[in-house]
């Protein structure tokens, strides 16, 4: 009884002493002071916690209430005078430093999207509504995926059209390692993968492939050495080059207004036959010819429906199903967009452009 009484005294006393000395609490050394002296491990809160395990088992949980009560008291004593300190203190500084807090901050610049990953995810929203679903394809290929699967053998001379970065990977032979010239890999690769799941009777197929790929060209206002491009693909029983070009108008006036105009030249590409360019009208001259366009049309890409020897690697008997596919540069769409004059403003890092969007 005599030690637990004694504890509710000590405990009482600090109490009130601590009262009294949160009171002369005028600066930090006076702060640091108090805590040390009541809220240390020397302290005599502390003390009181460590003789609990020496009671009898009756005085136990009141000296351990006890304790809690006075370490909240002796918190909040605390706390109350950090505050008011802290309030003090400001206004002191307020007073002295003569700080005008009617000025108005520093403003924070927000980031934002690259204007060419907005015309991405709105291209992916369009085609997500046709229902098409994004297929993600890599960038080092290797050249049968990237060339002979698509009806590119080796030696044939429509490869020059696309000029190569060749990894340099001893001992591949005619299977050498590149940089995507073309998203066009994807299409193999998504036909492999969706007909892989019934190879009796393979699903039909609707995808899209967006991607960064490399060619090594003259840079000039339209041509970059690494773009984004965005690979079509559909197929399925009974479709047609009408299914492509109302897929690809529908398309252009989705994002560009129902008075887009387009067009489709014909062209030719191994992995597809027929094989068309699709134009859009420049909205820069209006179709009169400027440096852009250079001649009222911007070609947005390559499409046609897809070669049998192309369906047939995809693991697709062309007897039975046909398909369409096309690819486009996303920087070109984004200026026709925006009314864009020069293809090398979308790597120049420049915050004076990109800020515009």
């Amino acid at each position: 009884m005599a030690d637990y009484e004694e504890i509710i005294n000590k405990l009482k006393t600090d109490r009130e002493n601590a009262a009294r000395d949160a009171a002369l609490i005028v600066d930090e050394s006076s702060a640091a002071k108090f805590k040390t002296t009541y809220l240390s491990p020397s302290s005599v809160l502390a003390e009181s916690t460590q003789a609990i395990k020496s009671l009898d088992g009756q005085f136990k949980p009141l000296v351990g209430q006890a304790s809690n009560e006075h370490k909240q008291y002796l918190t909040r004593l605390y706390d109350q005078a950090i505050a008011s300190l802290k309030e003090k203190q400001l206004k002191a500084s307020l007073s002295s430093e003569k700080l005008d807090i009617t000025l108005p901050g520093r403003p924070v610049h927000r980031g934002r999207l690259h204007p060419d990953t907005q015309i991405l995810r709105e291209l992916l929203a369009i085609f997500s509504d046709m229902g098409f679903q994004v297929f993600q394809s890599r960038e080092v290929e290797t050249d049968e995926y990237n060339f002979q699967l698509l009806n590119f053998p080796v030696g044939h001379p429509a490869r020059d059209m696309q000029d190569t970065y060749f990894m340099d990977v001893p001992d591949r032979g005619d299977n050498p390692l590149v940089l995507r010239t073309h998203t066009s890999p994807g299409q193999i690769r998504a036909m492999r993968e969706i007909a892989a799941l019934n190879p009796s009777d393979p699903p039909p197929v609707r995808v899209i492939v967006p991607g960064m790929v490399y060619r090594y060209e003259q840079v000039d206002v339209r041509h970059e050495t690494q773009f984004d491009q965005l690979e079509g693909l559909a197929v399925g029983e009974g479709i047609t080059f009408s299914d492509l070009k109302g897929t690809l108008t529908d398309m252009a006036r989705r994002l560009f207004g129902p008075d887009a105009r387009t067009r489709f030249r014909a062209s030719y590409f191994p992995f597809t036959e027929p094989s068309a360019e699709f134009d859009i009208q420049c909205f820069q001259c209006k179709g009169a010819g400027c440096g852009v366009c250079g001649g009222g049309w911007l070609e947005i890409g390559g499409s046609g429906m897809v070669h049998p020897n192309v369906l047939r690697n995809g693991g697709y008997d062309p007897a039975r199903f046909t398909g369409f596919a096309f690819g486009f540069g996303v920087q070109r769409i984004a200026m026709l967009r925006y009314g864009i004059n020069d293809i090398r403003y979308f790597w120049d890092n420049d915050l004076r452009f990109l800020e515009q969007f």
